[in-house]
């Protein structure tokens, strides 16, 4: 459900706001649709929500297609034009380049780069928000930039909740009895695409049981547990980051 300045919004209302557009719109939808309550105190809160999630979705696809290594942190690899490799594993951002060059890089250059699963999903929501906030106040935000495991600036601001997931939501899908000469599939972090499907760095696109069978194909000798999705979700708090765009607050199908 969506509340915005303590109002119900319904399909009708959604249809008439003139700043979503229809993929959007389905976002929004979703939210309605959904057990969990969205209160919002301005349609911008509400708008930047839908567009930080559609792009968020985009950047799956866009990554998918710029085709990364996957690697363990010790077998990480970045352009050195744009990032520095330390040594465990991370992408720390060179001081002569700017935030948005250098993850646009990954985007353009994906086959420089190798790294795991929670690397490549902060890479996914640091994307989301550059397309969402755009170039100028990305660099802004994220100077010193520094991409390893679930590090993350507190700009991203990222919150844990339970619930239904939504597109652009980060889940986990545990994998208790993996190998323990393949540590790295302990487990993927996954982003839901909205249409039943999920993409995962180092797995591709699928949908949620077509990726717990590949992690079970990944578990030691003899193993009788399943991989299994928790529940725990992931996502930014959008509410508050709605004040980086910036834009003159209107009311609700104003």
């Amino acid at each position: 459900m969506i509340y915005v300045n303590g109002m119900p919004v319904n399909a009708s209302m959604i249809e008439h706001i003139k700043q979503l557009d229809q993929q959007e719109k389905q976002i929004a939808m979703k939210l309605i649709n959904s057990r969990e309550e969205f209160v919002y105190q301005t349609v911008r809160q509400l708008t930047f929500e839908t567009k930080f999630r559609k792009n968020i979705v985009a950047a799956c696809y866009a990554l998918k297609k710029s085709n990364p290594g996957f690697a363990s942190f010790s077998t990480a690899r970045c352009n050195p034009a744009y990032w520095l490799l330390t040594r465990y594993g991370g992408f720390l951002l060179r001081p002569d380049v700017t935030p948005s060059a250098a993850i646009n890089d990954i985007y353009i250059n994906g086959k420089l780069y190798a790294f795991e699963c929670t690397t490549g999903i902060m890479i996914l929501l640091y994307k989301g928000v550059l397309d969402t906030i755009g170039e100028v106040k990305f660099n802004q935000l994220f100077r010193g930039l520094l991409l390893w495991s679930t590090e993350h600036d507190e700009d991203l601001q990222l919150v844990a909740v339970q619930g239904d997931s939504m597109p652009g939501d980060v889940l986990y899908i545990k994998n208790p009895e993996f190998h323990p000469l393949t540590p790295q599939w302990q487990g993927e972090n996954i982003i839901d695409l909205g249409n039943g499907t999920y993409f995962g760095h180092g797995i591709g696109i699928g949908t949620l049981e077509s990726i717990i069978e590949i992690l079970n194909q990944r578990r030691r000798p003899g193993a009788t547990v399943s991989a299994f999705l928790t529940n725990q979700i992931i996502r930014p708090n959008y509410r508050l980051m709605a004040e980086y765009t910036g834009h003159p607050i209107r009311r609700l199908l104003a």
